[in-house]
């Protein structure tokens, strides 16, 4: 089977495929900004996409406290392949009836990171990411997230940890003091590329979140059998074709629960 290529996460231990699996959809479909609303596929359709994109060399998953049941669904459909994936999750955010909050405390923080090794059923996260809520320069400079990330490190609770950013300044200055950072780059978007340039000068792993502008380039729905538009297929390889050439990108976090779909993406990657 033709699989993906990986590449060296920063200056980590981690090798990832250039695509990774997002995987809010698997555990919340209220309050996101997908062009078609869909209902959270059942279990057997979440282990037919995680077989298929492991058979691809697919092996990152993005999680988090703030995507509703995700975590607790991997931890369950995880057992006895946890060393087949890379777990990324994050920090800060929180999702309840319908609404985010964020909370960047110190003693939250180490809640948060226990509460996601118990969810997901795991001894350690390979990656934890702060989850902005825009605001990046006041988190890091205020709150000491990213020092209290530095020390369940060292616990070995995590393996490498970092911020998902909104701003520039928010990711230069989080790729100082981080081992990755995660920024959003696509057709529509490409002001964090300075982030990503300035990573790879300091072998800091670069993660790419809405790399498919959230579903808007692919016109990703529920249903498994509607393959992309022509015109979307088009724009998913010219926008994949794009990341790729960056050497400073490692991965770029694809959130589908559609297998067509899936499929569409690593065929991107693979010619």
């Amino acid at each position: 089977m033709n699989k993906i290529p990986s590449r060296r996460l920063g200056q980590t231990d981690m090798e990832v495929g250039i695509l990774g699996l997002g995987t809010v959809k698997l555990g919340r479909n209220e309050a996101v900004k997908y062009p078609q609303n869909f209902t959270l596929p059942e279990d057997k359709q979440v282990s037919e996409l995680l077989a298929l994109a492991k058979d691809h060399g697919i092996n990152l998953l993005d999680t988090a406290p703030a995507y509703g049941s995700s975590e607790e669904r991997l931890g369950q459909l995880l057992v006895g392949q946890r060393n087949d994936w890379l777990i990324c999750s994050k920090v800060g955010e929180e999702f309840s009836n319908g609404v985010s909050s964020y909370d960047f405390t110190p003693g939250h923080t180490r809640f948060s990171i226990e509460r996601s090794l118990k969810r997901l059923n795991t001894d350690v996260l390979d990656i934890v990411l702060v989850h902005s809520d825009g605001n990046d320069l006041d988190i890091i400079n205020n709150f000491g997230t990213l020092d209290v990330l530095t020390d369940l490190k060292q616990q070995g609770k995590l393996r490498a940890f970092g911020m998902s950013t909104k701003t520039v300044e928010g990711g230069l200055l989080a790729a100082q003091k981080s081992d990755v950072v995660m920024v959003t780059w696509n057709l529509q978007y490409q002001e964090d590329v300075p982030v990503i340039d300035y990573c790879q000068q300091q072998s800091v792993g670069v993660l790419i979140k809405k790399a498919l502008a959230s579903g808007h380039l692919s016109g990703d729905t529920q249903t498994k059998q509607q393959a992309p538009h022509a015109q979307s297929a088009q724009q998913i390889d010219q926008s994949l074709k794009m990341l790729f050439a960056h050497e400073g990108v490692n991965s770029a976090i694809i959130g589908t629960i559609n297998t067509e779909h899936l499929l569409a993406n690593i065929n991107c990657v693979n010619h």
